[in-house]
This record gives structure tokens, C-alpha cells and sequence, in this order.
């Protein structure tokens, strides 16, 4: 395992109307990193966050943020979530034909360069890309919506993820996103991951700080 497995948790789950304080109490709560979702209505059906939401964010916490662009052109924007305050922007592979020039890009921008993958499109899609990713991105579920459940197909493929990334000799990170809590933690990592993104197992949760020990401790058994 590259690293200490790393819990990011969601925004897509958190309460919108208090945004700042949710992001400052699972900062207190021991999060490594705040993920942000960011939707189009066109790559995904569904309409989230823009880059003033970002700059609130950033304002909210001193941990590393991942912007996570579900949008169609990614390229669009990626200087304006770069300028609010993104530590690492995720784009989609499917969102550009262009996504070597993009991650090229993100890098030149200052900011860790990650790539996602939806849950029918295979590893190998990435091989030729691996020199130019900070982070490999493994939807494990249909992108879009929250609390949605884990597809438990991806499991080996996150496995074959991890293969691909061991045979390059790449240090980017591995990252799952999509239906993750303490059931599923153990086995990702045993599979590869190092990052687990949590939106509904942490946030609909009556003690935050409880949930994020809970799911590192579930994950600290794959290790």
C-alpha cells in the first residue's frame, strides 16, 4: 500500500443550508481531504456545485480539496476551480476527447491531476495515460446522485486498477467513490484502494466523528 488510507468525505451528502459548518466539523472529525462534486445536468443528470461554492469551501477548511468535474469539457473550467482553491481536479474520462491535453493541463495549473472512470468503462482505458495522473478514480457507482448503492462488480476492478498502477510503477493514488461505508472499506483496500469517498455513511450519521473512526478502522483491516 502506497500510503495511509485516506477518508474523504462527500459534500454531495452534506447539509447544503450549512455547508461551512459541515465541512468544518468533519475537518475537526479527522478527514483527510473534502471531496467536491461538481455536475452539469449534462454528463450527469443532475445540477450541483459551482466554484463559489469552492471558494466557500476553501475558506471553511485547511485540508487538500478534490473537485471532482462530472461535466461535459471539463477543459471549460478547469483554470477558475484552480483559482478558488482546488488542491486536485478529477476529471471524467468519458467528458473529453481530449484528456491528455486536460490533465496536462491540471498539472500546469499547480494542482493534482486525477481521472475517473465510470463503472463500465475498464482500466485499461487509462494504461497510456498513467505518466500524467495523481489519482485514478474508480466510480463505484453510476455518477450523478447520492446514497446510491455500491455495484458490487467493481470490486475487481478496482483489484485490476491496482495491477495496473503496481506494473507502471505509479504513485498516483487510488481513489472509489459511490455507496462506500464500514461493509465495503475492508475489501476495497484489500483490493488496492488508498482513498475511500463517504457521502451518505458519514453525513447521514448522528456522530460524525464516530463515523469517519468507524470507516477507518473497517478500512484498516484490508491493510
Amino acid at each position: 500500500m502506497l500510503n495511509r488510507v485516506k477518508i474523504a468525505p462527500s459534500l454531495l451528502s452534506a447539509d447544503a443550508g450549512r455547508l461551512a459548518d459541515e465541512v468544518a466539523a468533519v475537518t475537526a472529525a479527522g478527514a483527510d481531504m473534502i471531496h467536491l462534486d461538481v455536475m452539469d445536468g449534462t454528463f450527469v443528470p443532475n445540477i450541483t456545485f459551482g466554484v463559489d461554492v469552492l471558494r466557500a469551501v476553501r475558506q471553511a477548511t485547511s485540508l487538500p480539496i478534490e473537485v471532482h468535474l462530472m461535466v461535459q469539457a471539463p477543459e471549460r473550467f478547469l483554470a477558475q476551480f484552480a483559482q478558488a482553491g482546488a488542491t486536485t481536479l478529477t476529471i471524467h474520462y468519458e467528458a473529453t476527447p481530449h484528456v491528455q491535453r486536460a490533465l496536462a493541463t491540471i498539472r500546469t495549473l499547480g494542482l493534482g491531476a486525477g481521472l475517473a472512470l465510470n463503472p463500465s468503462s475498464p482500466p485499461l482505458l487509462v494504461e497510456d495515460l498513467l505518466p500524467d495522473l495523481d489519482l485514478l478514480l474508480v466510480m463505484t457507482v453510476n455518477p450523478g446522485f447520492g446514497g446510491q448503492r455500491f455495484i458490487e462488480t467493481m470490486l475487481p476492478k478496482v483489484a485490476r486498477a491496482r495491477r495496473l498502477l503496481d506494473a507502471a510503477g505509479s504513485q498516483a493514488e487510488l481513489e472509489v467513490d459511490g455507496g462506500i461505508g464500514p461493509v465495503q472499506a475492508g475489501a476495497l483496500v484489500r483490493a488496492g484502494a488508498t482513498i475511500l469517498v463517504a457521502g451518505s455513511s458519514i453525513f447521514g450519521a448522528d456522530d460524525l466523528r464516530r463515523a469517519i473512526t468507524d470507516l477507518r478502522a473497517a478500512a484498516r483491516q484490508g491493510q
